[in-house]
């Protein structure tokens, strides 16, 4: 009998094994992972979602912009609207966030656009966390369907395992149960009501469509926009930034976005849509250019940018996680070779009406603080300080910014996730360039009446248990980040 069983088990280990090489190796679907051509810049502008504290009286303050220009982009459009958000939801922790019920301004204007315009064509793109995995229904998601909207939930078994050794054990058990939003008994993880187990099982698997973007025709030509900001009622508050652009860089965007639902929705008919400009029509030698990364080529292009930096450059980041080992060794390297750097966090002490322990950006924030590099903390009051950015100024006179979905982990940098990130390479004295600078700078130094931000010793965490517990989090895919 003993014999039988050490087979057995050894059987079901090599098993697990044999799935979590498989799955945590294996390649994204077709279209990720991409870097588009260089493109001429067209009609860019950077949009800011601020939060600070008002010194006067401690008001938390919110100046806001990247909703209202993506509702200005849908009330106009007239063929087509492809909206790709990781939350779209009306999700609130304890205490509410009662800010803005972007969940419900965006079904709304959808609605609007698609009854004003009856042949427009929406394609809205989302992940599943926002109906539980199948273990919640979601109105919004099913009025827009009911509207002639095409609702895609991603497909992410068909993405790489981020939490290999959880997900080789939910490939074998869970995964062939499905889920039911008939009700369960375990806690809404996020608001009322109960779901069932198999709602957490797949939570455990920690993947997501991550993107934050929407393509719209405008006038005679196109115009998109991409974010760190989600359309989610509890993340209202929050500080994000995004880049509005027109012309072919919108273009190689919806090509970037087409693909996930070829991949996730493949009947949901393409034909007729507007391709993208052949590689030959980019535009290298222009003195403002545009390109679209997702996936891994954020990553890539992160690491080239810092790595291309000498002494006498800058370097500006802003970012709500930060846990990558190999940027972080790069960005060590620069500023041993004389780069300026400055990193502005989110101490990562709020989630939704929960507090976190710090994990990871305090672990990483102090390896930076002992190599040197200046560290601040956003100033948040409940809401989170969700830019994923960086700025490159060189002295050369060019400059290079990079900002998206992305943050800078191995979940969201190693083709795990999907994101997206617009890479703008510029002069110094380019509008946007300066305007993303003075952006930092506003709030590194809080230069008019709010606080932004704090210095490194509010949240400095040196326990060596929360370092290897972030270490352990980062290297297995144990974790949200």
């Amino acid at each position: 009998m003993m014999p039988f069983v050490i087979r057995s088990l050894a059987v079901f280990v090599a098993l697990l094994l044999g799935l979590s090489t498989l799955h945590g190796c294996r390649s994204l679907p077709a279209g990720m992972s991409v870097a588009t051509p260089p493109r001429a810049l067209e009609g860019a502008e950077l949009l800011i979602d601020y939060t600070g504290v008002r010194r006067s009286d401690g008001e938390r303050q919110i100046q806001q912009h990247i909703f209202d220009e993506i509702f200005q982009l849908v009330d106009q459009a007239q063929q087509l609207i492809v909206l790709d958000m990781f939350l779209y939801n009306d999700f609130q922790g304890e205490p509410p966030e009662l800010h803005r019920a972007l969940s419900a301004e965006l079904t709304q204007r959808l609605l609007a656009r698609k009854a004003a315009v009856p042949g427009l064509r929406i394609i809205v793109i989302t992940d599943p966390f926002n109906i539980l995995y199948g273990g919640m229904a979601a109105p919004h998601l099913d009025a827009l369907r009911a509207a002639g909207v095409d609702v895609v939930v991603t497909d992410l078994t068909a993405l790489p395992d981020s939490n290999p050794s959880w997900s080789a054990l939910w490939r074998l058990c869970c995964q062939w149960f499905g889920n039911s939003d008939s009700g369960g008994w375990l806690p809404n993880p996020v608001g009322p009501g109960k779901v069932t187990l198999r709602t957490y099982l797949s939570l455990l698997n920690f993947k997501a469509n991550h993107r934050k973007t929407i393509v719209v025709d405008h006038g005679d030509s196109w115009a998109a926009v991409v974010a760190s900001a989600n359309p989610h009622d509890g993340s209202s508050a929050h500080g994000n930034v995004a880049l509005r652009f027109t012309g072919p860089a919108a273009l190689d965007l919806l090509e970037t976005e087409l693909a996930v639902v070829r991949f996730s929705a493949p009947d949901i008919p393409l034909d007729d849509f507007p391709a993208p400009l052949a590689a030959a029509e980019a535009a290298p030698q222009a003195a403002a250019s545009l390109r679209i990364v997702t996936e891994g080529r954020i990553g890539a292009a992160l690491l080239t940018a810092v790595e291309q930096t000498r002494a006498g450059d800058r370097i500006y980041i802003d970012v709500f996680y930060f846990s990558h080992r190999p940027l972080l060794k790069a960005l060590l390297d620069a500023a041993d070779r004389g780069v300026a750097l400055r990193v502005l966090l989110d101490p990562n002490k709020d989630a939704f009406g929960r507090q976190k322990n710090g994990v990871p950006n305090r672990q990483l924030a102090s390896a930076l603080h002992r190599g040197g590099v200046p560290v601040r903390w956003c100033n948040t009051s409940g809401e989170q300080c969700h830019a994923k950015l960086m700025l490159v100024l060189r002295q050369s006179g060019d400059a290079e910014l990079l900002l998206g979905s992305a943050n800078f982990t191995r979940r969201n940098l190693n083709d795990l996730n999907l994101e997206t990130n617009v890479q703008l390479r510029a002069p110094l004295a380019h509008p946007l360039i300066q305007k993303a600078e003075e952006m930092f700078q506003r709030r590194w130094h809080n230069t008019d009446e709010v606080t932004y931000s704090l210095e490194y010793a509010a949240y400095a965490d040196e326990s060596t248990l929360r370092y290897w517990l972030y270490r352990f989090m980062e290297g297995t895919g144990w974790s949200s980040f």
